[in-house]
């Protein structure tokens, strides 16, 4: 019998399952951005709503690490962690090493994601519920959550996200931003809260990433 080709295959698959897993590698940007910096977008006044702000002169197109990066918005929010995902295979990876399932308002109440049933996998948020129904009405879940790619800015950002689990309530602050690689392809991000399925994931540039004291109301 020929065993290798049965050997690789199961490299291969257990390449694949990890990947997926959460451990604490990441991507950490090179420090190509030169006088760039990330300009912190409006600040949310409201914790139960995402805040998304114009683009303004401060946070204009730039290049790094073989790619284009150009904001569409910016975007500042407090939300639990429903799910948390690591990648490191696909080009998307290269930018941005983890999904955020994050979930706001109604949906930022403590036990959410085990009523939901909440998981991720190949860059997208999945729930669940039982035979009694969703806990939440459908309208309000797709509002109140979303799957966001996380693209830290920096070394520095990159490793405060390392230190996000599931069930922290983190305040982010960056830009919606689209990915054009020199090699072609193009990535771009939601500009609605209000969506869901294919596109409805945001892509954020990360300027601050940080674990806050679980609301008490």
């Amino acid at each position: 019998m020929h065993r290798w080709p049965w050997i690789m295959a199961a490299l291969l698959l257990a390449a694949l399952y990890w990947s997926g897993r959460p451990g604490r590698t990441a991507y950490l940007p090179a420090s190509s951005q030169g006088a760039v910096t990330c300009a912190m977008p409006a600040r949310y006044s409201d914790p139960a709503l995402p805040l998304q702000s114009g683009v303004d002169g401060r946070m204009a197109a730039f290049s790094m690490d073989g790619a284009r990066f150009t904001p569409q918005a910016g975007l500042s929010l407090e939300a639990r962690v429903l799910s948390r995902e690591n990648y490191s295979l696909g080009r998307e990876s290269r930018f941005s090493p983890t999904d955020l399932a994050l979930g706001w308002g109604p949906m930022s109440a403590p036990g959410m994601a085990d009523q939901l049933h909440v998981s991720q996998g190949g860059r997208w948020y999945r729930y669940q519920w039982d035979g009694d129904g969703p806990p939440l009405p459908l309208g309000t879940i797709v509002r109140s959550s979303a799957n966001m790619h996380m693209v830290p800015f920096d070394a520095s950002v990159a490793r405060e996200l390392q230190r996000i689990d599931a069930g922290d309530v983190v305040r982010i602050n960056g830009w919606l931003v689209n990915i054009d690689s020199d090699a072609g392809w193009h990535w771009q991000s939601s500009l609605s809260r209000d969506d869901s399925g294919a596109g409805a994931c945001e892509l954020v540039l990360i300027c601050s990433i940080e674990k806050i004291p679980a609301p008490t109301r």
